[in-house]
């Protein structure tokens, strides 16, 4: 119990100082999209690639199921999440979704590739723009992120929003996961 509760603490810690999501400064003097479009964008991919690469890796190991109770998938997909997060945005920026495109093709290990990176990126898209349990999912990780002034014991009630966030996420990603067979 005491190492669920420290590593939750840990991914507590990791999502609100930005060590599992971009960066969005922006430069004065160009827009929201310019600034966010290519640099991000291959970093933010690359962070989703990686994610992706290891819930691909545990859902083999879990016998072609998305076991949303393992915590290093919760881990996996709080980090996934993150690296999503400028998809909202820029959904319909095509230079952003190249630059994603090709960040995930780099750390994915050959998960994904120039065959099925369109497909991986609108389902990527599909899942943190249109459904509500994505939103609310979304929304109880930006809460808990910046609550990192709480003690352990309090964290410890955030291992079960952690846990509620990978279960609202357990079919897409199932779905996802699975389209990548023989991988």
């Amino acid at each position: 119990m005491k190492k669920i509760i420290l590593m939750v603490a840990a991914a507590v810690m990791m999502t609100s100082c930005g060590f599992t999501k971009s960066s969005t400064t922006s430069t004065p003097a160009r827009t929201t999209a310019q600034t966010t479009a290519p640099a991000n964008a291959l970093t933010a991919g690359q962070g989703a690639g990686t994610a992706l690469q290891a819930l691909r890796s545990q859902y083999v190991l879990d016998g072609n199921k998305f076991d949303y109770k393992n915590m290093q998938n919760i881990l996996n997909t709080v980090q996934l999440l993150a690296n999503c997060e400028g998809l909202k945005e820029n959904y319909k920026n095509k230079e952003y979704l190249t630059e994603f495109g090709k960040g995930m093709i780099a750390s994915s290990l050959g998960l994904v590739s120039q065959n099925n990176v369109q497909t991986v990126t609108n389902s990527l898209v599909n899942m943190v723009t249109s459904s509500q349990a994505a939103q609310n999912a979304q929304s109880k990780l930006q809460e808990t992120a910046t609550q990192t002034a709480q003690t352990v014991s309090s964290a410890a009630s955030s291992a079960a929003g952690y846990a509620n966030t990978a279960a609202q996420y357990a079919g897409a990603l199932s779905s996802l996961l699975g389209a990548f067979s023989g991988k």
